[in-house]
């Protein structure tokens, strides 16, 4: 049997070439960049070096790169860092994000309403699970810290307008952030173009190592620092940085980039055509997410009257790795908030299934799923 992985939206393997820059500073140039001898200064050097990479990868300024432990910290500061920052210079109290947020955006904007008063409201999303803008234009004013809108959601697939949504908040003056971390890995983020302030991505996303990310903090942004101690990155985030680690991030966005357009047409044909096989081939099937608008190696659905997880369990026993929605969200017996937002019944939404392709993915993987899936989906009806 041969095993084959549809779950790249879960995680990605570490490109060779990635692995190759990396290595050296685990074991040669392992010095600690805050430290003014000449171990120090290499390191240091690393450090810069992969910090105007990253830049050039997202066409900003180095300086308006921060490094984090990964997608899910970068949201964090972004939030939390922004909201108590704006509260104290404008006495801005109100949250807004959409319904459909990673749980690393939406658990945080939960715990600083219940701990720390905030207000936090819902921006309505469409049936697509995309934000409205128009709803959004309603809503933001000048009592609202920040807004907070995924790019390219991590269960549905579904890509929003990120660009428009961020010239409304910056019409209204107030910060607009996004969880890039899905996106990096298959779009253009140009910030030189838009009015986004602050934008969050996570290396293990796009073939980079697990552990590291980066925030994106336009000039104009201000944040309190959610990790205090040392100055490094800015005074935003304190403690030593991993150098191995960054360069690795800095390295596979640097080859996401050049081989974006390539990799995004091969996986985008190859998703069409499990997306058409799936819906032909499986009775009472629902694409989730926009039928265009989506990430280029994203497939989700919804299965009437199946099992979600039992529908993974067979398929792992079968050779096939895929996720039911979110990797944080598996083995949850509930159907998944995201769907439930969608207005998907329970007897829908627990039958969900997301199939995310990446650059190993080859046609013959995509025709030997199909041709076992509708038998093991009649097979759990039964």
């Amino acid at each position: 049997m041969n095993n084959i992985y549809l779950d790249y939206a879960a995680t990605t393997p570490l490109d060779p070439e990635v692995f190759l820059k990396m290595s050296p500073y685990f074991t040669e140039d392992f010095g600690n960049p805050s430290s003014i001898h000449s171990w120090g200064q290499m390191a240091e050097a690393a450090l810069e070096n992969a910090r105007d990479s990253v830049a050039d990868s997202l066409n900003c300024d180095a300086g308006e790169i921060v490094f984090t432990s990964g997608g899910s910290e970068s949201d964090n500061l972004a939030l939390r860092g922004t909201a108590f920052a704006r509260r104290e210079m404008t006495g801005a109290n109100q949250i807004l994000i959409s319904p459909v947020e990673h749980p690393a955006v939406h658990e945080t904007a939960r715990q600083l309403q219940e701990n720390f008063g905030f207000q936090l409201d819902m921006i309505p999303v469409d049936e697509f699970g995309r934000v409205i803008p128009a709803k959004l234009e309603r809503m933001v004013d000048k009592k609202t810290a920040i807004v907070s809108v995924i790019y390219g959601n991590n269960e549905i697939g579904t890509i929003n307008p990120v660009n428009e949504l961020a010239s409304i908040c910056h019409l209204a003056g107030v910060p607009f952030h996004t969880d890039a971390v899905q996106a990096a890995a298959h779009l253009d983020l140009n910030m030189k173009n838009n009015s986004i302030d602050l934008m969050s991505i996570g290396a293990h996303k796009f073939y980079g190592p697990k552990g590291v990310g980066a925030l994106f903090v336009g000039k104009g942004a201000r944040l309190s620092p959610s990790q205090t101690g040392g100055k490094q990155e800015s005074g935003m985030r304190a403690g030593t940085q991993n150098i191995p680690y960054i360069v690795g991030l800095s390295e596979a966005l640097r080859i996401t980039k050049r081989d974006l357009s390539i990799n995004a047409g091969n996986m985008s044909r190859l998703r069409d055509k499990l997306i058409n096989g799936v819906l032909d081939g499986v009775p009472d099937s629902i694409l989730t997410g926009h039928p265009t608008e989506r990430l280029p190696n994203h497939a989700s659905f919804v299965f009437k009257h199946v099992s979600g997880n039992d529908l993974l369990m067979i398929l792992d026993q079968r050779g096939f790795a895929c996720s039911s929605g979110s990797a944080c969200k598996v083995g949850e017996p509930k159907p998944s908030d995201v769907l439930v937002n969608l207005g998907l019944s329970p007897e829908w939404a627990s039958g969900s299934l997301r199939v995310t392709l990446g650059r190993q993915t080859e046609e013959e993987s995509i025709i030997e799923f199909l041709n076992i899936l509708p038998e093991i989906v009649a097979s759990l009806r039964r």
